[in-house]
């Protein structure tokens, strides 16, 4: 059961669930008490009606019903057809249904929708070839753009780098000599660079590793092109200082792709998981606010840069904070990294990992924000209402975000832990117990079960085992949302609810990962009260799907297609 459904006293909720069917699927079209049809005064007319349908309402009190009636923006009846009638006016649009399911919009709370669709970088290359085809790519891409300062890359896999038998660095280098190139992995997690971008960032033999971050080297300690984690993050920010048309490369993104295809997939509302804030991301969001052109409700996650000064940073981060509930747009959220990721060797782990290519202290991964730096944040930015979404993958980097939270929170705020790849399962009731949102993302195929073995070579057969635990962590008593990390995963929800609900042994039921991606979510963004089920004076961010989702596989969950996209009672979205 969702945070926001618990805020109800014990008492009505019981009286509901008797007559509804508390948490069931069955699909009893019932008539809210609060204001029947005989009730509804002539004054009362609906703007939009939708009869016929299998409205499912994410609502326990009242799973299912037939019909829905607005009023602008507002809903202001669910019950039957023949209960909608009264709702009637001359002017009332009428949908029907036609039997199809009706259902809240999706939440999306951790995607990259600026970054994912920009036309900032120049080129992609492929995620896995030869020494000889990068090296034709990336020149290529050179020829393609002569008048670039930096060459800006994304697509390669960091095994197809460290299989190679040449030195990443002279590959590229051998490509391009006289300009700075550097290609993010599909990760984000590392870069590859020429020498000319590490003369560039002042990196040579001699420098020391960042903090959270490492410079790739080879058996005899010189560099070798590949920049982990926050090493390459530094590098890849001097790059995109040269770019003259980032901004708005970056809007047109949005504009053209992004928001269509999210609310072509069904999704009203989404977390903006990293924004790069010294980069022109926020003025980016609020030109497409100011221009009146969401069509998504949106929380911006600021990045917490890990090597700028706390006491300059903190009051920064404060200054952007916005949050208004009439608002689209919200500057409400915190974007942390406590460590890195697994085929890194840099996420934080409680016992070494089983290989020691990147020589790190113990062998243990990284911290990009230690335990106690992630304490002095919290209290500095909880009271200015700020939430945390922090990056944890590793089992030490969960336990130290969640031993943070625990010992400098002060109980009110939302923050959440995302992707979860190895968690302590002595952690895991910790979720529940200190109001820790669990984010998990398990739309991509590297999360399932299938592909556990995988990391058995890094951190052994026990510690490969229930990855992405989200059984588990329900069953403890988590709050739990899933989402996309897109670009890392595709942002279609019905790819989720399907992995969600077949991923043996870390499986949950249909309605537990619907509720994931709606009533919970909306709790993460704060917004509960106001959208992420379908009750009566909740605003009408709706979805109208092709298809029951209860009376379909898993396989076919995934095919499904959005018939129509609702924000704030206006279609933003018809098939």
């Amino acid at each position: 059961m969702s945070k926001s459904t618990m805020m109800l006293s014990s008492a009505v909720l019981a009286i509901s669930c008797a007559i509804a069917g508390c948490g069931s699927d069955s699909k009893s079209v019932t008539t809210p008490t609060v204001k029947n049809s005989s009730e509804v005064s002539s004054q009362v007319i609906a703007t939009k009606v939708f009869t016929n349908g299998e409205v499912y309402t994410v609502n326990p009190a009242q799973p299912w019903a037939e019909a829905v009636a607005l009023k602008g923006n507002k809903i202001i009846f669910v019950g039957s057809s023949e209960g909608a009638k009264a709702y009637l006016g001359d002017k009332t649009h009428v949908i029907d249904l036609k039997g199809k399911m009706m259902m809240p919009g999706f939440h999306d709370v951790h995607m990259h929708p600026l970054e994912s669709a920009s036309q900032a970088t120049q080129f992609t290359v492929p995620s896995s070839a030869s020494e000889g085809e990068y090296i034709d790519a990336i020149y290529n891409a050179s020829v393609q753009n002569p008048n670039a300062q930096w060459l800006i890359g994304y697509g390669h896999e960091i095994a197809t780098l460290l299989e190679m038998e040449s030195s990443p660095l002279a590959v590229i280098n051998e490509a391009v000599k006289d300009r700075p190139v550097i290609i993010m992995e599909q990760t984000s997690h590392s870069m590859w660079v020429n020498d000319k971008a590490l003369q560039l960032a002042s990196i040579n033999h001699n420098s020391q590793d960042p903090v959270g971050g490492v410079f790739g080297r080879d058996e005899a300690g010189n560099l070798d092109g590949i920049l982990y984690d926050n090493a390459g993050n530094q590098v890849m920010e001097l790059a995109m200082q040269s770019l003259t048309n980032a901004k708005q490369q970056d809007y047109d993104g949005l504009i053209e792709y992004t928001m269509p295809e999210l609310n072509k997939a069904g999704i009203t509302s989404i977390s903006d998981a990293r924004t790069y804030w010294q980069r022109g991301h926020l003025e980016t969001w609020q030109r497409v606010a100011k221009e009146d052109n969401l069509t998504l409700r949106v929380s911006l996650g600021l990045w917490a840069y890990p090597d700028m000064n706390d006491e300059r940073q903190i009051s920064t981060i404060k200054s952007l904070y916005k949050s208004s509930s009439d608002s689209l747009l919200k500057v409400n959220q915190v974007k942390f990294y406590m460590d890195g990721i697994l085929v890194n060797t840099t996420a934080a782990m409680n016992e070494p990992y089983h290989t020691n290519w990147l020589g790190l202290y113990q062998n243990k991964g990284l911290n990009y924000f230690t335990q106690s730096r992630l304490e002095k944040y919290i209290k500095a930015l909880e009271p200015a209402g700020f939430d945390f979404n922090i990056h944890g993958i590793g089992d030490r980097g969960i336990h130290e975000a969640l031993n943070a939270i625990e010992n400098a929170s002060n109980g009110t705020a939302r923050h959440r832990i995302t992707h979860l790849e190895v968690v302590d399962p002595e952690d895991y009731t910790r979720f529940d117990k200190l109001n820790v949102i669990a984010d998990a993302q398990v739309a991509g195929d590297f999360t399932d079960p299938g592909h556990w073995h995988e990391t058995i070579p890094l951190i052994g057969s026990e510690r490969a085992q229930d990855l992405v635990p989200i059984k588990n962590l329900v069953n403890a008593g988590a709050t739990l949302t899933l989402s996309s990390d897109w670009n890392v995963s595709t942002f279609n929800p019905f790819v989720g609810l399907s992995n969600a609900i077949s991923r043996a042994p870390q499986n949950i039921t249909l309605a537990q990962a619907i509720e994931a991606y709606t009533i919970n979510s909306a709790y993460a963004m704060r917004q509960d009260q106001q959208v992420g089920s379908i009750e009566l004076g909740k605003l009408a961010d709706l979805v109208v799907l092709d298809r029951n989702l209860f009376e379909r596989s898993a396989l076919e969950i995934k095919n499904t297609q959005v018939e129509m996209t609702l924000l704030d009672g206006e279609i933003v979205y018809q098939r």
